[in-house]
C-alpha cells in the first residue's frame, strides 16, 4: 500500500521487524503459516481478504500469467493470488521495510519462487514495457499526487490487451475526511480525487474502461460493522496492529466515520490497455 512518491510517505509506513512480529502472532494463535491464515495480518487495504477476493473476481488471473501488484505492501494479496491461481506475481513497493517483510513471509509460506519483491515507486515502475499480463493496485493511489503518471505507468508495463484493476478511496462531496487515516497522518500526503476526476485521469493515461464505479454504498455495511466492532470490542487478536501498531484502531474508525459522512468515496475500476 505504499508504492508512492517517497519522503514522508515511507516514514508513515516504516517499521522494523514486521515479519518476525507477524510470525510470532501466528505461533501464539497456533495458526498455520499459509496465505489464508496470514490474511488478517497482511492484506493492508481496509476490507482485507474480502476486498482481495472481489479484486480477483474481476481481474481473473490465469495459471502461469505474469501479474503485477503495484504498492504490494508486505505481500498478502500477492501470495494469496499466487497460491490460489497459480500465477507469478511481482510485488513492487516503495517502503524497504515492507519489501524485507514480504520476502521473509514469501519464504515462510514456500512461495519465494512464485512471488517476486521489487523495491520501487508507482510513478516510475522499474520494469520494461509490456512485461505483465495483468496488474492491480489496492488502496495506493491516495498517496500519489500525479495520478495520470500513476495510471500511465500501469498501462506501460502491461502487454497489449492487458488488464489493470484498481480500487482506492477518493474524495467525498462533503469536505475533508478525519485525519489521521491508515494511509496518511494528514492532508500533506493524502491526494484524494472524486470519482469523475479519477475517470478523467484514467482516460487521459490511455486506458479503456471496462468497469468503473463508485462502490461506496456497497462497502458501507462492512465499514460500519468494522467501526462498531472496534469501538465496542477493540482490536481483534490477529489484526493489522501487528503491522501498524495500536493506532490502527483509530485510523480505521476515522475511515468509517468519514465515509458515512460523505467525506470519502470508494472507487473501483477494471481497465484495459488498448490492443
Amino acid at each position: 500500500m505504499s508504492a508512492a512518491t517517497g519522503g514522508t510517505v515511507k516514514d508513515h509506513y516504516a517499521s522494523e521487524g514486521i515479519a518476525a512480529r507477524i510470525l510470532a502472532a501466528l505461533r501464539a494463535a497456533e495458526a498455520p503459516v499459509t496465505p489464508d491464515a496470514l490474511a488478517p495480518l497482511d492484506h493492508f487495504h481496509g476490507r482485507g481478504l474480502k476486498a482481495t477476493r472481489e479484486m480477483a473476481a474481476l481481474l481473473d488471473p490465469r495459471p502461469g500469467e505474469r501479474v503485477l501488484d503495484i504498492g504490494g505492501g508486505i505481500g498478502g494479496p500477492a501470495r494469496w493470488l499466487a497460491a490460489r491461481f497459480g500465477c507469478h506475481v511481482t510485488s513492487v513497493d516503495l517502503t524497504p521495510e515492507f519489501c524485507r517483510a514480504a520476502e521473509a513471509l514469501n519464504a515462510a509460506t514456500g512461495l519465494s519462487e512464485r512471488v517476486r519483491v521489487v523495491e520501487g515507486g508507482a510513478t516510475d515502475l522499474p520494469f520494461g514495457a509490456g512485461e505483465f499480463d495483468r496488474a492491480y493496485s489496492e488502496n495506493v493511489a491516495m498517496n500519489v499526487p500525479d495520478k495520470v503518471r500513476f495510471y500511465s505507468e500501469a498501462l506501460r508495463v502491461l502487454r497489449l490487451g492487458g488488464l489493470f484493476y484498481t480500487s482506492h478511496y477518493g474524495a467525498g462531496p462533503r469536505g475533508e475526511p478525519d485525519y489521521p487515516l491508515p494511509w496518511a497522518a494528514g492532508p500533506a500526503t493524502s491526494f484524494l480525487t472524486a470519482p469523475e476526476e479519477t475517470r478523467e485521469q484514467i482516460l487521459a493515461a490511455g486506458f479503456e474502461v471496462v468497469v468503473f464505479r463508485d462502490k461506496t454504498e456497497e462497502v458501507m455495511p462492512d465499514l460500519r460493522e468494522n467501526r462498531r466492532r472496534l469501538e465496542a470490542q477493540g482490536l481483534p487478536p490477529l489484526g493489522l496492529q501487528t503491522l501498524m501498531g495500536e493506532r490502527i484502531r483509530d485510523l480505521q474508525i476515522n475511515v468509517a466515520r468519514s465515509a458515512e459522512d460523505g467525506r470519502l468515496t470508494v472507487i473501483e475500476a477494471l481497465l484495459r490497455r488498448p490492443a
